[in-house]
């Protein structure tokens, strides 16, 4: 792969590095501490706990002649870091990520049940089909009348009822911009009384909750009904990650929307109603917006931005709201069914077949999912090959082990301490799932890519974990 695996080497190395180099204040994992009690009082300068972000330099690209790990050796220590008291098994696939080259399988090739490393699969198409710098809009049109405006849905589930904040993913679009902004285009066109609120949400089709969700996960609030618009990825607050969800998002927006129209001095009357916005050439009396015309409109983060925040944070709602604009773009129904069709298209498209994968959602939380490791090792290599490309965007998302996402207080204990920021991965879990995938800087320089998905944990995924943690580590130090 010459020169472009020495860009893409050298490009992870730094994001390796800069894992480390974090302001002071920041719980640092114990592999980033003195073990030596003694070397606590006499502390060398270069060892200090940084005051200030630092800036990578003169980092030297990881070498294609860096050795491999010695496979023997590797088979024994990663079949021992598998073991497992409890009942449950684990499949895990480890390649070389510059030749391609099988390091180590056990069951590499047995599809099994991923949980949320099957966002993956929805990274990647997404970013494929929509491009890293998509942008999805929240729209104010005008009614059939001058005393009418419609909220239409474009895509965007990260709203936030306050003001736009653009240097954000969540609530880079506001609710209060939008309304700022419709009160000002109205009395532009001299509206000066109360208006009615209609919501077109038209934009996705079919059941908003997938059969396929049990009812457990549902009440827990892992997932909530699907709409094209929504506040905080279908939650009532963006701290809020568990409990009740609005059941019925679109409504939830266009309430906050109306409080943050009556701030703006815009009176709203009647109730909210739902439908289609007019088009946009009916005929207008003289001075009136045109029916269908936009008034106002906010754009989300980027398309590159929310997926690397749906793999960083695992959120299911964001996946399966990315996934229905994937098959929009495709011209498929923007549906589960559908959303999961667009994605299957892409990735094989993108060269990972999927005749031996069943997908039934696009975030993973549903039953039926079926996928081997040495898939999500080949989808990940594909994203390594070049990092610049549209699937590459997915990789600054992924987590990295003890400092970041949903790994960022793993990676503690001494046999997993190796991988603490060295190891990038996704993370699954489902009653009796546990799944990590992703790649590893080993300490020879070599980068290795890997999946480890455990299935039947009758203890329990959080039991499980440090068994696939401590099989990331051995890597890392292989």
């Amino acid at each position: 792969m010459g020169r472009t695996s020495k860009v893409v080497t050298s490009g992870l190395l730094i994001c390796s590095l800069a894992a480390v180099s974090v302001p002071a204040g920041m719980q640092l994992v114990p592999a980033f501490l003195p073990q030596d009690p003694a070397a606590v009082a006499v502390l060398p300068a270069a060892q200090e706990m940084p005051t200030t972000l630092g800036e990578i330099s003169g980092v030297a690209p990881l070498l294609s002649t860096a050795p491999l790990p010695n496979a023997a050796t590797l088979a024994t220590d990663l079949k021992k870091a598998l073991t497992y008291d409890a009942e449950g098994t684990f499949g895990m696939y480890v390649a070389d990520a510059v030749t391609g080259q099988e390091l180590f399988s056990q069951a590499g090739e047995t599809a099994k049940t991923p949980a949320s490393n099957l966002k993956l699969l929805a990274a990647g198409a997404v970013l494929r089909t929509l491009g890293p710098d998509a942008r999805f809009s929240t729209d104010v049109v005008s009614g059939a009348t001058a005393h009418e405006i419609v909220l239409r849905a474009g895509g965007d589930a990260m709203l936030a009822s306050g003001e736009s904040e653009p240097g954000s993913v969540m609530g880079h679009a506001g609710l209060a911009t939008l309304a700022q902004q419709s009160a000002a285009a109205l009395a532009a066109a001299g509206v000066t009384g109360p208006v009615t609120l209609t919501i077109d949400d038209t934009l996705f089709t079919g059941a908003a909750l997938n059969p396929k969700w049990t009812d457990g996960d549902v009440d827990a609030g892992e997932i909530a009904p699907i709409f094209p618009m929504a506040m905080y990825a279908g939650r009532v607050a963006p701290e809020v990650l568990t409990g009740a969800r609005p059941q019925d998002s679109s409504v939830a927006v266009a309430e906050a929307f109306a409080n943050a129209l009556e701030v703006a001095g815009v009176a709203t009357t009647g109730a909210i109603t739902r439908g289609s916005s007019p088009a946009a050439d009916a005929d207008t009396t003289p001075g009136q917006a045109k029916p269908g015309s936009v008034l106002a409109s906010i754009s989300s983060a980027t398309v590159a931005e929310q997926a690397q925040y749906m793999l960083a944070e695992s959120d299911n709602y964001v996946a399966e709201v990315l996934g229905r604009m994937a098959a929009l773009k495709l011209g498929l129904p923007a549906s589960n069914d559908g959303a999961v069709a667009a994605v299957r298209q892409v990735v094989t498209e993108l060269g990972l077949p999927m005749d031996d994968v069943v997908t039934t959602d696009i975030c993973g939380l549903a039953t039926g999912n079926l996928i081997s490791p040495r898939k999500f090792v080949k989808l990940l290599s594909l994203m390594l090959a070049d990092p610049a490309a549209d699937i590459g965007q997915a990789l600054p998302g992924l987590p990295i082990a003890g400092l970041t996402g949903s790994l960022d207080n793993r990676f503690v204990s001494s046999t997993q301490i190796d991988g603490a920021g060295v190891v990038r991965a996704k993370t699954g879990s489902l009653n009796l799932v546990t799944s990590l995938s992703g790649y590893v800087i080993n300490s020879e320089g070599r980068l290795l890519v890997f999946s480890i998905l455990g299935n039947g944990l009758t203890d329990g995924a959080a039991a499980a974990r440090p068994v696939v943690d401590a099989a990331a580590a051995v890597l890392a130090r292989s």
